[in-house]
């Protein structure tokens, strides 16, 4: 019984040594990646239009990626120009979705809530706005949510 358990030790030993000097050896297969550092900071969305005012219990009308750094992709129709309305107003996604010059909408109660979630820069956002009705969605000033 002793002789068992003697080698049952030293073949444990043996196969945990030789796992670390597998991780640790340059060039091994089976290795670790090190990490690579990237100069553009994660920027990568879900954007959301949903019927209802809330985007948690609604119905998901239609979503699409956007993707913008290190070149603006994802699904988004014009994600060149939705990555330059975020550039330019991250801190204040409000300004996006403010009605453009002369928009007039009926006054009915039909809301849409736009969403934006993700990594922009490297930060997490989570966005939400809603509008009374589609009209509301249809005339606002950006690109970000006309998809």
């Amino acid at each position: 019984m002793r002789s068992i358990a003697k080698g049952l030790g030293l073949g444990s030993a043996a196969m945990a040594l030789t796992a670390l000097t597998a991780l640790a050896w340059p060039g091994t297969a089976g290795a670790a990646p090190s990490g690579t550092a990237s100069l553009y900071a994660p920027s990568a969305l879900v954007l959301g239009v949903t019927a209802g005012d809330d985007s948690a219990t609604g119905t998901v009308m239609r979503a699409v990626t956007l993707v913008c750094a290190p070149t603006p992709g994802g699904t988004h129709p014009q994600p060149a120009a939705a990555c330059a309305e975020l550039r330019a107003n991250a801190a204040e996604l409000d300004a996006i979705t403010a009605p453009g010059a002369g928009t007039a909408c009926t006054r009915e109660w039909n809301p849409v809530t736009v969403t934006a979630d993700g990594v922009w820069q490297g930060r997490r956002l989570n966005y939400s706005y809603t509008f009374a009705n589609p009209c509301g969605l249809r005339h606002t000033a950006g690109a970000l949510f006309g998809f």
